[in-house]
């Protein structure tokens, strides 16, 4: 069984104090929610962040990742953060090539795939983001679009090491707008991203690999969305920073 993971990305909000009592309400849920084993949680808050939110979720089953890291293992990047940095704190993920990430930095699929192949050799787990904006929607060229962003972004990973990679299929129309796809239109292109990763290396691994929806999922969304079948939890924007939204959408995961 696969498994099914409701990550939550904080992008740039809150501050010390307030991460340490949103890490903490959602922690305090998943102790007493008693989750089952195959549905995880994890916590993405900005970088300053990291250091208090691992301290809050210490001892639970919250794995808690990084925004974005750099391909290199160390060396004059100003404002960049290594890998082993973010290990060393105690990171279990790492979120890399957000639609955030590649609109307003300009990052390409390549610069992903070096991204991602440090993730890995580091021992991270990478949640890779891919997904369409409205223009290619409406013309008809999502999967093609889907297809390339998967086949570069992912070049040069084993079957293997394919497995530890989360894949998020986020329709970049549908992030921080208040319009979210249909579950019929979720489940399509997590299905055809299912059938090109199987094409890519084979069936088996196509079928273990989580594929999370993101883009406005939200308490009242969340249910539907996830009983998709190719549907394996989410990577959620803005319902993340409020505690009971998001234990909400942890439930929905069940």
């Amino acid at each position: 069984m696969r498994s099914t993971i409701v990550a939550g990305n904080w992008k740039m909000h809150l501050d010390v104090a307030a991460a340490r009592t949103l890490a903490g309400a959602v922690s305090a849920h998943v102790r007493s929610a008693a989750l089952p084993p195959q549905v995880g949680v994890v916590l993405c808050p900005p970088a300053p962040l990291l250091a208090a939110v691992i301290d809050e979720v210490r001892d639970t089953s919250i794995g808690v990742g990084a925004q974005n890291m750099h391909a290199a293992d160390s060396g004059a990047y100003t404002g960049e953060t290594s890998a082993g940095m973010l290990l060393s704190l105690g990171c279990t993920h790492v979120i890399l090539g957000h639609s955030e990430r590649r609109q307003y930095f300009h990052e390409s699929d390549q610069l992903v795939n070096g991204k991602l192949l440090q993730a890995l050799r580091q021992g991270l787990r990478p949640i890779v983001c891919i997904g369409e904006t409205l223009e290619q929607r409406e013309t008809g060229i999502t999967q093609p679009v889907l297809e390339i962003q998967l086949r570069e972004s992912l070049a040069g990973i084993s079957a293997e090491e394919l497995r530890g990679v989360i894949l998020a299929y986020e329709p970049v129309w549908a992030i921080g707008t208040g319009r979210t796809a249909t579950p019929e239109q979720a489940q399509e292109a997590h299905a055809f991203i299912r059938s090109v990763l199987a094409d890519m290396s084979d069936s088996d691994t196509a079928a273990h690999m989580v594929i999370q929806y993101g883009g406005s999922v939200k308490a009242d969304n969340a249910a539907e969305l996830f009983a998709q079948p190719d549907v394996d939890g989410g990577l959620v924007g803005g319902a993340s920073l409020d505690a009971t939204a998001f234990a909400a959408i942890i439930d929905a995961a069940r």
